[in-house]
């Protein structure tokens, strides 16, 4: 069969090439043609557009780049229907792609799968319309997301999650031992507090001041950066001068193994976090915190800003943004992980929950089982 993805960022690019590896696993004669990244073109196929090129994020960005964007989506469509593939399978980045579902299923009648929700449980909801009109099959990788869909009168598969496939490949093939990872990053036998600031420019000027600021306070932890992809090492070096901390690029995973508690910003990274039952507070920097907190409280369908607490429906972790993101609420909640009977134990038997609503590994496996019709051309 001949595929055609759309994955926008850089998140997409690997779930989207997990995902051609598996089927190209179950389909020999799978043909792949892609807007994507590096991961993508690593597993095979013919690269359209970098995402580098498409990746334009918050409402001013859009509109500077609106001309290009534009540009973009029709050159991508023109793409598709000289190209007709068999299927088109859009991995979240929905601004784009539910515009290009809209073509190919209105011009072209070709089968759409969606594989990564839109999160319109968070907002614009509306968006449920053009999901049902030109989405064949929504492939989910969040448990709680099946009942949401069904409560609009639209049916989604729970295909697993990709963080559970990367954690258990990492655990399986690689783990580092403790004696291991310390001698190689030249770290001390303190117990370790891990600083996960973001994978943004932004976000890491935001977050990391405080959290290095924090680990100040606790002599018995040593602060240890986990340096984001793509980020140069002297960006860093600007907020750990004032600071003894250590950083580790490219580790990530050896990192949490081996970390006591960690100070994590929303995102994937929280739900990793969990993976590896590691203590930890949710902290995320916004200006005009308690603006942020009434647009939240007003605008959002959602309790909840992190993986873990969206999730088990409940506060299993606790998140200090907008108006209670402060030094003086992260070394409370440091204090309770730490010295509070019981508390950080509770999280941990919340983290065994979450694991088991999670499911097994072999979230692209399962989408590719959906997606690959051998009879269906």
């Amino acid at each position: 069969m001949k595929y055609y993805l759309i994955a926008g960022e850089a998140s997409g690019d690997l779930h989207a090439s997990n995902l051609m590896a598996a089927l190209k696993e179950r389909d020999p004669d799978a043909e792949f043609r892609f807007m994507g990244g590096d991961l993508m073109q690593a597993v095979g196929g013919t690269l359209v557009k970098h995402y580098r090129e498409m990746a334009y994020m918050g409402f001013l960005p859009v509109l500077l780049h609106a001309r290009t964007i534009l540009s973009n989506m029709k050159m991508c469509r023109e793409d598709i229907r000289q190209y007709q593939p068999d299927a088109v399978i859009l991995v979240d980045y929905p601004g784009f792609n539910l515009k290009i579902a809209k073509y190919v299923k209105e011009a072209l009648g070709k089968p759409v799968y969606y594989y990564i929700s839109p999160k319109i449980w968070a907002w614009k909801q509306y968006r449920i319309r053009d999901i049902r009109r030109y989405v064949d099959r929504m492939l989910c990788i969040l448990p709680f997301e099946t009942d949401y869909y069904k409560g609009l009168n639209y049916a989604v598969d729970y295909v697993g999650n990709p963080s559970v496939d990367s954690v258990s490949d990492y655990l399986s093939a690689n783990p580092v031992t403790a004696d291991t990872f310390r001698r190689s990053e030249q770290l001390t036998e303190k117990p370790i507090l891990a600083l996960l600031a973001g994978s943004r420019k932004q976000e890491i000027a935001d977050n990391l001041p405080t959290m290095l600021e924090v680990a100040s306070h606790y002599p018995g932890l040593q602060p240890v950066i986990a340096g984001a992809p793509g980020i140069e090492p002297s960006l860093y070096a600007r907020y750990m001068s004032e600071h003894s901390a250590g950083i580790v690029f490219n580790k990530t995973y050896s990192l949490l193994q081996h970390s006591r508690v960690a100070l994590v910003t929303s995102g994937t990274a929280t739900l990793e976090t969990a993976l590896f039952r590691v203590p930890q507070a949710v902290c995320y920097y916004t200006p005009v915190g308690k603006v942020i907190h009434f647009v939240f409280r007003r605008f959002f369908h959602i309790r909840f800003i992190s993986l873990v607490n969206l999730i088990m429906n409940k506060e299993v972790v606790r998140e200090l943004f907008g108006e209670y993101f402060s030094s003086a609420n992260i070394r409370r909640e440091i204090d309770r992980i730490l010295y509070e009977p019981g508390y950080g134990e509770k999280m941990q038997e919340d983290y065994d929950e979450l694991i088991r609503l999670l499911g097994e590994p072999g979230a692209a496996k399962h989408a590719a089982e959906l997606i690959y019709k051998p009879n269906g051309r």
